[in-house]
């Protein structure tokens, strides 16, 4: 059986899904506002459920990888919400000081697939710190409808600090170079934004698709910056022209890029909007960013 894309659903209902995602509307109103598409036999529910992520289909690196190290740790965080719980992947050979890339989710938290792309970074040999933001209300409850929810509780003033936490315990280290970055999707490039204002010591930040700070805040910014953006995702890329020049008048350096035909969430393999041409071409240029800015001890 082929595997759905983008293409195989309306624009209309692909900018619905995208704000039930965001929780601009709710499940019901998803339903009600789809039911015009279900033709054919489908249900409104049914094309949730086909645009919805598939996990177990898209891992690329398996859990149990024996060349892999994974641990859970929980990364101190007085200023948030006291810890935080970080999935933690390196290379099994000895190499005793690596670079440290920071892998930050969407707004459902820790997911399966989050973890798939630590442990991709992982074989890169870097040590991956994939934070959890729903660590305080249990972690990742396994079902995304249920994640979202949580995180819509979640007080964003501590979580930022929970990951501010976080960039300062992954740089210091022991088996750290003290060479550290971010990459993060959709509400996680918000968050690598974010650091990349407040955390001068960072090496290298990636976005994709990430909500932009102020643009007061881009003369901060003194990590490299590689800016990835979907095409069709005005949501997010309406403030870029703004950014962009408050990124330029501040002689940041700053790589954007633009990916025709894409959507929103074009990297993530596990629903319908990823594209591969795209996404394949966005995590090349991510890992040869990373290899420039985040050199081996």
């Amino acid at each position: 059986m082929n595997r759905l894309t983008a293409a195989d659903f309306d624009q209309e209902l692909l900018i619905l899904f995208d704000a039930y995602v965001h929780g601009d509307i709710d499940r019901r109103g998803f339903l009600d506002r789809a039911g015009k598409f279900a033709v054919g036999g489908l249900t409104a529910a049914g094309l949730l459920a086909a645009l919805s992520p598939d996990f177990a289909a898209a891992q690329v690196v398996p859990k149990d990888d024996p060349r892999l190290l994974i641990v859970t740790e929980e990364v101190p965080s007085p200023l948030g919400h006291g810890t935080i719980k970080v999935y933690v992947a390196k290379p099994a050979a000895g190499t005793p000081k690596l670079p440290g890339v920071m892998v930050v989710h969407e707004n459902r938290g820790l997911n399966p697939h989050i973890e798939d792309v630590a442990r991709r970074l992982a074989l890169e040999g870097y040590v991956a710190f994939a934070p959890d933001a729903l660590t305080p209300l249990g972690g990742y409850p396994g079902d995304e409808d249920r994640a979202r929810a949580l995180f819509a509780q979640l007080d964003q003033t501590k979580t930022r600090q929970d990951f501010l936490a976080v960039a300062d315990v992954l740089h210091k280290r022991p088996d750290g170079s003290g060479r550290t970055g971010v990459v993060g999707f959709c509400y996680g490039g918000g968050i690598a934004h974010m650091l990349a204002t407040q955390r001068p010591e960072l090496a290298a930040a990636v976005p994709f698709y990430g909500n932009l700070p102020p643009v007061e805040d881009a003369a901060k910014v003194k990590a490299p910056l590689m800016i990835h953006f979907a095409d069709v995702d005005e949501r997010i890329n309406a403030a870029w022209p703004a950014y962009s020049a408050a990124l330029q008048a501040a002689g940041v350096a700053y790589i954007a890029h633009r990916y025709p035909g894409t959507q929103h969430g074009f990297h993530n393999d596990t629903t319908p909007r990823y594209d591969p041409v795209a996404a394949k071409l966005a995590w090349e240029r991510t890992l040869a960013f990373f290899k420039q800015h985040l050199p081996p001890a």
